[in-house]
């Protein structure tokens, strides 16, 4: 399944534009704070199977939001929201030829009362991986449950979006190679969690 990129861009410019309606003069964005002591370490591990050829770089990035919106004010734009959000670049380092392992925090960002309306409490969103062939991505994710629980997930993708690499698009894979017209001309990535004690 793919996305353009001039349409993730338009999303992107939309979004920034409501953020700063919503947050406004009379709302200013929190200081948002790392947590000093963090202890919620995961392992990410990242299996490539099968692909067609290497890829240019591999990158990643991992999205956090306030989970409790009674924490945060109504905006003077809308009457609505907007919890704080954070998109986070993930290093995913290669430690044998198909396989990539990263580490993150869920608990990166201080709990804290921002707004004076209660303590703001952080959650992971989902987390991604960008496999990069020239314009290209591959980009497979798993979200909060997948990593809470250690769980694996795989993704497919059609051999084809691998010579992709001249357009600007993104290609989020699917959960079976049977949803691709030719099942046997795929490659896999997975996607597995582990979590790390102190």
């Amino acid at each position: 399944m793919r996305t353009t990129a001039p349409q993730r861009g338009v999303f992107t410019a939309l979004l920034l534009l409501l953020s700063t309606h919503a947050y406004g003069a009379s709302m200013k964005q929190p200081d948002v704070k790392l947590n000093p002591n963090p202890r919620m370490r995961y392992e990410i591990t990242m299996t490539i199977k099968g692909a067609p050829g290497p890829f240019d770089r591999i990158e990643g990035s991992i999205d956090y939001k306030v989970g409790n919106p009674d924490s945060v004010p109504l905006t003077p734009f809308s009457g609505a929201t907007v919890e704080p959000q954070r998109h986070e670049a993930v290093e995913f380092k290669k430690v044998s030829e198909n396989v990539y392992k990263a580490e993150i925090y869920a608990d990166k960002f201080l709990d804290e009362d921002y707004f004076g309306k209660g303590v703001c409490h952080w959650v992971v969103e989902g987390l991604s991986a960008d496999l990069i062939v020239g314009s290209h991505t591959l980009s497979p994710a798993m979200y909060r449950n997948d990593i809470f629980t250690g769980a694996s997930i795989t993704k497919y993708f059609a051999n084809a979006s691998y010579t992709f690499r001249d357009r600007s698009s993104i290609d989020i894979g699917n959960s079976d190679p049977k949803d691709y017209k030719r099942p046997d001309d795929t490659f896999s990535v997975t996607l597995s969690s582990t979590e790390k004690f102190p």
